[in-house]
């Protein structure tokens, strides 16, 4: 159940012309009083033999009356009106029941509180079968003003109760973070253009992309108008940029004129203030040695968010979950059409779970910010689309993660956007994944090359060599050993490096767990002579043990709640260079 509340000045006089009315689109059927402040006031819905105008006249000067007496001395705001809609698998309640929801909205607003008999006056209209419009005025009979203090969360707080109560559809309790959604006629405007979503939610996801995307303020700007986005800067006296607001190019009002939406109203987080917030902490640093592959330093820095939502402050936390929204915003723009939408209905799911109370450490975030960043400058992912398969996989395990944050801080709504994250994304990785695997089996090496790989896995880890064998990644697994070999690395100690990074008691595909482990550390510098014999006279039981797992608590796809160590140092976060407990660390 939905209440919004909507304030006004002046009399309820249009207000219950509409109610009363056809709608806009001849939409209001049987429009009839449900409720009222003295349970008779008059109703021209109920009225055959009245002229309708007169009684709807009657109707609003009753209301109007408590103002009126005031004169001059009445509030600016006087009209008080919220619409209650129920979900449409909801069973249609009967007027006595919308009635009674009617009188506890009213009540827990402050407009009419149980057994005040000089309270506001209201009416309860209904004119569909899925909601009701409360109209009220908001001065008292007795002259006084409404005590209605923070009456939006109080409503809302009621109709989660009411939803029990009645056995309705529960929606998600906020936090008053979320962003504004679109108003009913932007809905309708947009039908009626032949657009999937409206202005609103098109411009949102614009200025989020070209945040994640820009290094500094210009650039930020620019990137909009680079989408087609107009910007319209906010100045002060002294010229000083405070704010801006966009408009898409068409979109305009009755006077022809571009209808314009501040950052802020866009979402909370794209006012120009907290964007530049954010662009100074994440300024890029200096970089003195030779930059690795952007792909490989977004999977480690993705893989390092479960440790920090599992072991960091909850601002720290706070920021990776805003940097890796930033990296899901920009990354469907670097995949294959095929996946696309799947990975842009991912970043706008996950955009909820980007927000809470709790103010982001966006500092922690920095590598993986200046790695999606770079990945976006990039025409196309390198090689067969490995890369960005990996990171697809670290992002799944990042957002099951995020996942069980939420749920063990009550931030409901941001749980849900990420399970409906959670379940694009695995679309997406299922689109992209399948392929790479596909070509890497059809360059599989020899069978004595399998054998031999098969008889180190078998020493290695027993309990897990049948699993493995029959994998249908086991091809994939032995060409990339193969080509790692080739490129002058040895597989034993590979496989010993990968099997040390996470146990595969829990993956349901431990051949493809392992092909994506060995493929990170096969594009490495290979090790030297020197080295390699130094790695062959290290004993084999000196690797390392696998790593405790802290997977998330139910909600999360058990398979994709995989805990990540980091492939740079143990115990070294790439971060924010934080040092940490090696058996603490989320291992891979």
């Amino acid at each position: 159940m939905i209440p919004k509340i909507i304030t006004g000045k002046g009399s309820t006089r249009r207000l219950i012309a509409y109610l009363f009315g056809k709608g806009t689109a001849n939409e209001h059927v049987d429009p009839h009083l449900v409720a009222s402040w003295n349970d008779f006031a008059p109703d021209s819905g109920r009225s055959p033999h009245r002229d309708p105008k007169e009684v709807e006249k009657q109707l609003y000067t009753q209301l109007d009356q408590p103002v009126n007496m005031l004169g001059h001395r009445a509030p600016k705001t006087t009209v008080w009106h919220c619409p209650v809609r129920a979900a449409p698998e909801d069973p249609i309640l009967s007027d006595a029941q919308w009635a009674e929801i009617a009188r506890r909205i009213a009540a827990a607003a402050g407009i009419a509180p149980a057994g005040d008999t000089e309270a506001c006056r209201w009416v309860a209209v209904r004119h569909a079968d899925d909601h009701i419009h409360i109209a009220a005025t908001l001065v008292r009979q007795d002259g006084r003003r409404a005590k209605r203090d923070y009456d939006m969360r109080a409503v809302q707080r009621e109709a989660r109760q009411i939803e029990i109560d009645y056995g309705l559809r529960r929606l998600k309790q906020g936090d008053g973070t979320a962003a504004k959604r679109p108003t009913r006629k932007e809905h309708f405007k947009a039908r009626r253009l032949g657009q999937d979503s409206t202005s609103r939610e098109i411009l949102r996801l614009r200025v989020r992309r070209a945040m994640a995307a820009a290094s500094t303020e210009a650039e930020f700007f620019a990137l909009l108008e680079a989408t087609g986005v107009k910007v319209r800067p906010k100045t002060e006296p002294p010229g000083d940029v405070t704010g801006y607001s966009v408009s898409l190019p068409g979109d305009v009002n009755k006077q022809k004129e571009p209808i314009w939406y501040a950052g802020s109203t866009l979402s909370g987080d794209l006012s120009l203030p907290k964007i530049r917030r954010r662009l100074t902490a994440t300024a890029p640093e200096p970089v003195a040695a030779r930059p690795a592959s952007p792909w490989h330093q977004a999977t480690a820095a993705a893989e390092r968010v479960p440790h920090h939502l599992t072991h960091s402050t909850d601002e720290v936390a706070q920021g990776q979950l805003a940097a890796l929204g930033g990296t899901l915003d920009l990354l469907s723009l670097a995949a294959p059409a095929t996946a696309r939408a799947e990975l842009e209905r991912a970043a706008v799911a996950f955009e909820r779970a980007t927000r809470s109370r709790i103010t982001a450490d966006h500092v922690s975030a920095r590598l993986l910010r200046r790695s999606i960043q770079t990945i976006w400058n990039s025409p196309a992912p390198p090689g067969d689309g490995a890369g960005l398969a990996m990171l697809i996989d670290a992002a799944l395990t990042a957002v099951a993660y995020a996942v069980h944050w939420h749920r063990t801080r009550q931030h409901a709504q941001q749980e849900s956007a990420a399970e409906q994250a959670l379940v694009h994304l695995q679309a997406a990785y299922a689109q992209i994944a399948e392929p790479v695997l596909v070509g890497l089996a059809s360059r599989a090496p020899s069978p004595q090359s399998k054998r031999r790989y098969a008889h180190h896995l078998q020493q290695a880890v027993p309990e897990h060599i049948e699993r493995i064998l029959a994998d249908r990644a086991w091809d994939a697994l032995t060409t990339v050993l193969a080509e790692a070999e080739a490129a002058g690395h040895d597989a034993s100690t590979l496989l010993d490096q990968a099997l040390s990074r996470r146990t595969l008691d829990d993956a349901r595909s431990p051949a493809r767990a392992l092909t994506w482990r060995i493929r990170r550390l096969g594009e490495r510098h290979a090790p030297g002579p020197r080295a390699q014999a130094a790695n062959a006279r290290q004993p084999a039981g000196r690797r390392t043990a696998p790593l405790p797992e802290q997977p998330p608590q139910g909600g999360a796809d058990p398979v994709r709640a995989r805990p990540r160590r980091p492939t740079w140092a143990p115990g070294v976060c790439g971060a924010c260079r934080c040092r940490s407990q090696a058996a603490s660390a989320p291992a891979r």
